[in-house]
């Protein structure tokens, strides 16, 4: 029997990069999928009919909007009945190199910490209490290294990692003991994330760090699946998958 056989996860934001690949990994493990997309509706049904097993729905949800994301609630509550470990894998930047402080104009910074901490606030929220129905429900949000490092994308894209490393601590201490919540910080990963960065600038950066290797969605996703069925002892916790790059 899989580890998560019967589960229910939400991945949000799981139609492309990290959030696709951790949907491919908990579907994999037996779990039942309900994929968010705010884009893009024939790549996400395509890519649910790629997952193992049966059950699995994408819905449109652009985080920002209060109304989708209730309506994401029930549609979760009619077709599943239970939410078993949510994960939230969306979010927004747009390279700024940290000394054009005019560059980060305001409509950009709002942009970024609408989707990267309120979103994901919002959504937690929001489904909180369908998690508790479950005896031992995990909510894992990614974030990043440049929330310690002060090193990113650009400076509010590094302020909104932040903020979310901690809101998954405060969280951690209000809604255990029926829910865990951990972050999964990844570094320079390979996806199109990030405009401009490409196979050759990962490579770059991966040559610096003590584990030579460019971090791929599927190390991160195995961190994530890693959250659920192994660390049952730990919530509030950073999981930090970056081939060691943050010690450099």
């Amino acid at each position: 029997m899989s580890d998560l056989n019967g589960k229910v996860a939400l991945v949000v934001g799981g139609s492309g990069g990290i959030g696709a690949a951790s949907a491919r990994n908990l579907a994999a493990q037996g779990a039942r999928i309900c994929l968010t997309y705010n884009r893009g509706a024939e790549k996400a049904a395509a890519l649910i009919e790629s997952f193992a097993g049966v059950g699995h729905v994408a819905v449109k949800l652009a985080i920002e909007d209060g109304a989708e994301i209730a309506a994401a609630v029930e549609l979760v509550a009619r077709d599943f009945g239970r939410l078993d470990i949510l994960v939230n894998a969306s979010g927004v930047t747009r390279p700024v190199t940290h000394g054009n402080l005019d560059g980060l104009d305001d409509a950009l910074l709002d942009q970024i910490l609408i989707a990267n901490v309120r979103g994901p606030f919002s959504v937690i929220r929001a489904f909180v209490p369908l998690m508790r129905r479950t005896d031992n429900a995990c909510i894992v949000n990614v974030s990043s290294i440049s929330a310690f490092t002060g090193s990113g994308s650009n400076i509010g894209y590094c302020a909104s990692k932040a903020a979310l490393d901690v809101m998954t601590m405060s969280l951690a201490r209000v809604l255990g003991p029926e829910i865990r919540v951990l972050c999964v910080s990844p570094g320079a990963v390979a996806t199109d994330f990030v405009a401009g960065r490409d196979r050759s600038a990962l490579e770059t950066i991966a040559g610096k760090t003590p584990l030579r290797r460019v971090i791929e969605p599927e190390d991160v996703a195995r961190a994530v699946s890693a959250c659920v069925t192994h660390l049952t002892a730990s919530t509030g916790a950073r999981i930090v998958v970056d081939g060691g790059r943050w010690l450099v």
